[in-house]
């Protein structure tokens, strides 16, 4: 029965998530709040291993909460789900455009999807943002983890006004912040 339910709960989300990082509020809404399979620090967690691991965010994080729950065939079940749809979804998409690209209502169509997009993704970040900075109590408990704020400032630093890589920016948050947990 949990290879049905892993099956069922990914393929909604690739059924609806519109790639990448805008799939993270949908796989948190289906492992956390509606099944409860994970809590929202360990949610944290898979959403940092999904987003640093090459692939797209929802098949990696299908992966792992399959292999959590039920081992490899877990994982398998929950991955296909998480694949499916968006196959399907992608070679009909890919028809319709190619057949109807020219047409003024295909334009607009697309034009509103971005701003969606854009706000599942501010969403899920600030969502994280709220767990690193306060932990699971949220805002609310007044405690500030001034490491994790030191760090996502310095990062978004790197990212914004030095334009650094995202990758050398990952792995230099990573380091120091295993420095300061370990001498704190």
């Amino acid at each position: 029965m949990i290879l049905l339910h892993l099956f069922w709960s990914f393929f909604q989300v690739g059924l609806f998530s519109v790639g990448g990082t805008a799939a993270l509020p949908l796989v948190q809404e289906q492992v956390v709040a509606r099944n409860g399979w994970l809590t929202m620090a360990e949610f944290t967690d898979l959403a940092t291993i999904s987003e640093m691991t090459p692939g797209p965010i929802a098949i990696n994080a299908a992966t792992f909460v399959g292999i959590r729950l039920a081992g490899i065939p877990g994982a398998l079940v929950a991955t296909a789900g998480a694949v499916l749809p968006g196959c399907a979804v992608v070679a009909l998409l890919a028809w319709v455009y190619f057949r109807y690209r020219s047409l003024r209502l295909v334009q607009s169509v697309l034009d509103g999807l971005r701003p969606a997009v854009v706000a599942l993704i501010a969403s899920a970040g600030l969502s994280i943002l709220v767990l690193a900075l306060w932990g699971e109590a949220g805002a609310a408990s007044g405690g500030v983890n001034w490491i994790a704020a030191g760090l996502f400032l310095a990062a978004l630093l790197a990212l914004r006004r030095f334009r650094w890589s995202p990758i050398w920016v990952m792995l230099g948050a990573g380091v120091l912040g295993g420095a300061a947990y370990l001498l704190i």
